[in-house]
């Protein structure tokens, strides 16, 4: 880790494109120029008074996804699915009113999920609905695909599915699980919760070995150019397939955390050295992608 923060880090990443990919509103303006597809942006509350709109915004909404703008691991993230009358339902079943949302919202922009507590900002984002081919391995959480990207080269990638044990969230720390995936073709390697070894998701039971990435290619193209999008030489890359819009890019992670090896079952570090020693890096996303899909394919 110590390595990773003082070599990669701290050397490939300028200090001043953090608040770039810190907050999730900037990245999502930043990368549409870039042709980086995200979910479709339905509101944005800065102030408390603009609170008031989001109860009208949301009067003929079945679904949608409430986000700080500056929130990291997760928190402050609330996912409606459905209504039910006057209430709204969580990703978890759980019930709850207008009232409540708009008190969240209020935590928000106050900063209570924010990194530092600073003052925040809302966004209110289109409802993702997961291709129905990776929806059935999560429980009760949209599944995401995090792809380590550097010097714009896609190094290592895993898929992150929702747990019990992870409150339907795709974040390891809390207990989801992660699935190696082959940067050759997309398809599954080796899985891990709590980066124990496993074989079948703890919840839905189902067999974790012979998941298929669809439309790989084209997700490798769109981390690889999140690099000119940011300038960032080092980072994560967190996508999803969406049942109609195929793959969006949910957030970049400037800080991507380690446990990816662990559901590689290899070490990033001879893939960091081979970009690094590259006599003529390759100038587009589309090549970059399809150099190493060929160089990092498990054979």
């Amino acid at each position: 880790m110590n390595r990773r923060n003082v070599d990669y880090i701290a050397r490939y990443n300028d200090r001043t494109s953090y608040p770039l990919v810190d907050n999730k509103l900037k990245t999502k303006l930043a990368v549409s120029e870039y042709g980086v597809k995200t979910p479709k942006l339905l509101q944005v509350v800065r102030q408390q008074h603009e609170i008031s709109h989001f109860r009208e915004m949301a009067e003929d909404l079945a679904g949608f996804a409430i986000k700080p703008a500056k929130g990291s691991g997760g928190k402050g993230i609330t996912v409606i699915t459905g209504r039910d009358g006057d209430d709204f339902i969580k990703a978890s079943s759980a019930r709850i009113s207008v009232a409540m949302l708009e008190r969240h919202l209020t935590n928000i922009l106050a900063g209570l999920y924010s990194l530092a507590g600073t003052p925040d900002v809302a966004i209110v984002e289109n409802l993702v609905q997961s291709s129905p081919a990776l929806a059935k391995y999560s429980f009760q959480g949209v599944p995401d695909i995090r792809i380590v990207v550097f010097q714009g080269y896609p190094v290592m990638a895993m898929l992150r599915l929702a747990t019990t044990a992870s409150d339907g969230k795709a974040n390891l720390h809390q207990g989801a699980v992660g699935v190696g995936l082959d940067i050759g073709s997309g398809q599954s390697l080796n899985a891990v919760q709590f980066n124990r070894p496993i074989t079948l998701h703890p919840d839905t039971g189902l067999a974790l070995e012979n998941i298929r990435i669809e439309d790989w290619e084209n997700m490798l193209e769109m981390a690889a150019r999140c690099y000119e999008a940011t300038g960032l030489g080092y980072m994560g890359v967190d996508l999803v397939v969406d049942a109609n819009e195929g793959p969006l890019l949910l957030e970049l992670n400037a800080r991507p955390g380690l446990a990816i090896q662990m559901a590689n079952g290899c070490g990033l570090l001879p893939r960091l050295n081979a970009i690094e020693s590259l006599k003529r890096p390759h100038f587009s996303p589309r090549e970059r992608a399809l150099f190493a899909m060929e160089s990092f394919a498990r054979r």
